[in-house]
């Protein structure tokens, strides 16, 4: 396959990364002044292209732990996956259902490798599995905790402050962990094991645009679907998301962000009172997270297997 076709998907994947992801990860604190959009925007562009040239341990995951895709077909495997998962993400996205592209593509390349034919490691799908489960958990109860220290304690010029820093903490989580899928992409296309700055700012620059444009409508979803929210709220979710990915990505284990914020929103909700939580928009959004990943897999499996099965008949 070209690799013009290649570098075109992986750009492609790391845009709607950004229509997916970065408007969640604003979505949280837009009820509060101190933390303008196009800064916002600003920061994760320049985060998402620096940190990796400082910890790239989770794109190591994705594009080596969890199939083999340096051997031959690997690249072509790869694309399967992604467009696999940017369609079940994009048909779930169609049917109301906000869902997480890490999970599509943790599914995607898992599904891809088997229809190919690679070496998947059963162990590594599994814990990155068991991770993902746990993330949105632990944001919760995070969460839980973190809204009764900042009713508690903190004044409005004070809950500015801790809005300023857990957008940052949580930026750079996302940097570290989530959003190096875009990274690993680029990095099998490549086929390099460390990361570069061109790359990296490439898929922070691509990335950022797709933050612009789906900014409005994942702060609907997140800031105002999921929880009939005030500013505390959207602060403990910030402070406890990026908690949880970042020692995440400590162990070089890929989680959602998007997961671990509505968590941390959900968790924040609870503890003023379980009213406050849209349970009936909660339940979409977990209808399609269970979705996503054996979606994702099922369908990369069956399209690498057949493009397989096309290549060779006419190589014979």
């Amino acid at each position: 396959m070209d690799v013009v076709v290649l570098i075109v998907v992986a750009g492609l994947f790391a845009v709607v990364t950004g229509v997916n992801d970065g408007g969640a990860l604003l979505a949280t604190g837009l009820k509060l002044p101190s933390i303008r959009p196009a800064t916002g925007i600003l920061v994760l562009v320049v985060l998402a292209a620096v940190v990796p040239l400082i910890t790239h341990r989770v794109a190591v995951t994705f594009s080596t732990r969890l199939a083999s895709f340096h051997e031959p077909g690997g690249k072509i495997a790869m694309t399967v996956a992604v467009i696999s998962s940017l369609a079940v993400v994009t048909a779930l996205s169609l049917k109301g259902l906000p869902t997480s592209l890490t999970l599509a593509i943790v599914g995607g390349l898992a599904g891809a490798g088997l229809g190919w034919g690679l070496a998947v490691s059963p162990g590594s799908v599994l814990l990155v599995l068991a991770f993902g489960v746990a993330a949105p958990f632990v944001g919760g109860l995070l969460g839980w905790v973190l809204i009764r220290v900042l009713v508690a304690v903190t004044s409005a010029r004070g809950l500015r402050r801790w809005h300023q820093a857990g957008f940052l903490l949580q930026s750079v989580a996302y940097a570290a962990n989530d959003g190096q899928k875009m990274l690993a992409v680029f990095m099998i296309v490549f086929g390099f094991s460390d990361a570069r700055l061109p790359y990296t700012s490439l898929v922070a620059v691509l990335f950022g645009l797709g933050t612009m444009y789906g900014l409005p409508k994942a702060g609907r979803t997140l800031g105002r679907e999921l929880i009939a929210s005030r500013p505390p709220h959207g602060v403990a979710a910030e402070l406890a998301a990026g908690t949880a990915v970042i020692a995440c990505a400590a162990v070089g284990m890929p989680v959602s962000m998007t997961q671990a914020i509505a968590g941390g929103l959900i968790g924040a909700g609870v503890a003023q009172g379980s009213g406050r939580v849209r349970w009936y928009a909660t339940g979409k959004i977990i209808a399609a997270w269970l979705l996503t990943l054996p979606a994702s897999a099922l369908l990369s499996a069956g399209l690498a297997a057949l493009v397989k099965g096309i290549a060779s008949v006419e190589l014979s």
